[in-house]
């Protein structure tokens, strides 16, 4: 992606899960609603060079992917062939495994990093690039250092860049303007996610659509950009009407990126 120019604003396909699960109609109807961009989630039973098929049919491009740490253990090899196919340069791993999340040893969250490092390595050899998103949990402090920072640190290489969720963060207690200066140069992808007011939106994990919550996006997009982010990627865990709610973070966005 050229850096000179505005960044993407994209979506993260797992924010329609439940709208559909035919992949060509997904990226029709995303196309429709005005995105150029998306951030796969996992593959969906297709090969990447059908994948990549129908993006191009909708003028869409894949920025980015969440690819589960099982996925990248299992067969790193066919994940690389997957997203060279698709076109996708990005590998994102979304959570942590699940023995870690109720973890709070830095050693083991220091050596869940250097293990990313290690696939960082391997795939840029093949022009790929391995990265990090967090929850609200990365935010907590163990030894006087947050959890997020314990991975990345683990990290010897800088190799794996960190795309922060920046509702995540705020709900984990970080200051998310802190978050980006401190890992400036290392988010290419900043998800953006908002988080409702006190009591409202409790059917939909209290998060709302962008630009209509509690985040302040006029800070924030500034500062995700200075950060290093070429792409802004609109998620929404449990949105009442998920085509309404992405197409409302477009419309919001639109402009400002």
């Amino acid at each position: 992606m050229n850096t000179n120019t505005s960044p993407a604003i994209a979506v993260q396909l797992y924010s329609l899960r439940n709208y559909t699960k035919d992949f060509a109609e997904l990226i029709a109807t995303v196309a429709g609603v005005g995105y150029s961009a998306v951030e796969l989630v996992g593959t969906p039973g297709l090969t990447g060079a059908d994948v990549a098929a129908i993006l191009q049919e909708n003028g869409v491009q894949a920025v980015s992917a969440h690819v589960g740490i099982q996925g990248l253990r299992d067969d790193l090899a066919g994940a690389i062939a997957f997203h060279q196919a698709v076109g996708n340069s990005h590998l994102i791993v979304p959570a942590p495994p699940s023995e870690l999340r109720e973890n709070d040893a830095a050693a083991a969250w220091r050596a869940l990093g250097a293990e990313l490092g290690g696939y960082a390595q391997r795939c840029a050899d093949v022009g790929l690039k391995i990265g990090y998103h967090n929850h609200w949990w990365e935010m907590a402090e163990v030894n006087g250092k947050r959890i997020i920072d314990w991975l990345l640190e683990g990290d010897a290489s800088r190799d794996v860049f960190f795309e922060p969720d920046l509702a995540w963060a705020v709900k984990g207690g970080a200051d998310p303007l802190a978050l980006l200066q401190q890992y400036t140069g290392r988010c290419p992808r900043v998800h953006a996610k908002d988080l409702a007011r006190p009591g409202e939106n409790a059917d939909q994990m209290g998060l709302a659509d962008v630009g209509y919550g509690t985040l302040d996006w006029e800070a924030l997009i500034p500062a995700a950009k200075a950060a290093g982010a070429t792409a802004f990627v609109v998620e929404h865990d449990l949105p009442a009407d998920a085509v309404a709610s992405v197409r409302r973070s477009l419309e919001f966005l639109r402009g400002r990126v």
